[in-house]
């Protein structure tokens, strides 16, 4: 007689086609679960280098911040070294040379609305006879997609204690002790940065 073929039942072919497709989805769920943990790192550090690349930046340029009249108030005569508002903020420095031609020049930090986001604006103005010249290019941003920016600023009170923080500087003849910049976006908020300015009260004497 003749010996029949062995082979496979219905059963363990279903059996072995189950397991086979459980084990593809494991796979592509390992899969995707590594793709979305690489992408998660990569926006995490691409996010870390934005905000030190914007923090030192703003350290840079605030805390380089000069006694120079950019401009004078039109009621009092008084010349203007420094202005800012929780928006905005006015003030001499000296542009680092990789964007322009250098030199002090009046640095002007503005938040605009971009669509439902903001967007941190700088542009850099040349300087004469101590009033800053038309700026010749349209704002750069320096950052943007941000869901909200606010400065402050604070000086020395008349007892020589740290004064609180405004949301505008009232003394624009004179540079504030220190700047705070506060900057958050759809991941939530930035490290405040507190920036101490070396030349805080120059201008208040009219020497310094």
């Amino acid at each position: 007689m003749r010996r029949q073929a062995a082979g496979f039942t219905l059963m363990e072919v279903l059996l072995a086609t189950s397991l086979l497709a459980a084990a593809l989805a494991l796979g592509f769920g390992i899969l995707r679960a590594a793709g979305a943990t690489v992408a998660r790192g990569e926006a995490m550090a691409e996010r870390n280098e934005r905000i030190r690349a914007v923090s030192q930046f703003l350290r840079q340029r605030i805390g380089g911040a000069q006694a120079i009249a950019f401009g004078f108030d039109a009621g009092s005569g008084q010349a203007l070294r420094f202005a800012g508002d929780a928006r905005s903020m006015r003030f001499v420095a000296e542009q680092p040379a990789y964007l322009g031609r250098g030199g002090p020049q009046l640095h002007a930090l503005q938040v605009r609305a971009a669509g439902q986001a903001q967007r941190l604006e700088v542009d850099f103005r040349l300087l004469r006879a101590g009033a800053a010249l038309p700026a010749s290019r349209p704002q750069e941003p320096l950052a943007d997609g941000l869901a909200d920016v606010e400065f402050a600023y604070r000086a020395l009170a008349a007892d020589g204690r740290v004064g609180p923080w405004e949301r505008v500087w009232a003394t624009p003849q004179a540079l504030p002790m220190q700047v705070r910049v506060r900057i958050r976006d759809a991941r939530g908020a930035w490290p405040d940065m507190v920036v101490a300015l070396p030349l805080a009260g120059a201008g208040m004497d009219g020497q310094r």
